[in-house]
């Protein structure tokens, strides 16, 4: 009835498969219903709706990009308002460098706002994410292996306050779970 996929006794969680998206949609659905917090679907592509189906909120990338853009444009300024007319001032065709002299400034805070508008993306993306992660309890899971191609698949973990071995399974069972497995660390 249930595969074990690793030698340790401590178990991480249970993965079900579903026969279908709609199937894990609904599932979805019903696990946010009944209390679970820590808990995944995989897919081998996007299913539309699926973030509201499991409660999901806004990501916070957004708001990481937007400090980075805003860093970015007020450290660009500062260095060139700094260095420009503070430090080194210049006079070009008899007029000096001075905080009338901004759009001269546009480009490099442009470029800056954009430069580290990037490494805040990829940077935050990453640490959202937990990446680089370069083995989990999933991985050795013949049946979370089927993502990827054709499987649908739901995971809860053990360590979900809601998290009862007997009654998850049952719970699984009752909304449609194909095959039910125990994976362990």
């Amino acid at each position: 009835m249930s595969n074990s996929s690793s030698s340790s006794n401590e178990l991480f969680g249970y993965v079900a498969e579903f026969s279908s998206a709609s199937d894990l949609y609904h599932a979805a659905e019903k696990i946010r219903d009944a209390g679970f917090r820590r808990w995944d679907v995989h897919t081998p592509f996007p299913v539309h709706g699926m973030d509201h189906a499991m409660g999901l909120g806004k990501s916070w990338l957004s708001a990481i990009v937007l400090g980075g853009g805003a860093t970015g444009s007020i450290l660009a300024l500062f260095l060139q308002f700094f260095t420009q007319v503070t430090l080194y001032p210049t006079v070009v065709q008899d007029k000096p460098t001075n905080l009338f002299t901004i759009p001269a400034f546009f480009p490099v805070t442009f470029e800056l706002t954009i430069l580290l508008s990037a490494f805040a993306t990829v940077f935050g993306l990453l640490a959202l994410i937990m990446l680089p992660r370069w083995n989990h309890p999933l991985f050795n899971s013949p049946l979370f292996a089927k993502f990827s191609n054709d499987g649908f698949i739901l995971v809860i973990e053990a360590r979900d306050p809601k998290f009862k071995r007997e009654k998850t399974r049952e719970l699984l069972t009752e909304i449609g779970a194909g095959k039910i497995e125990e994976v362990n660390y």
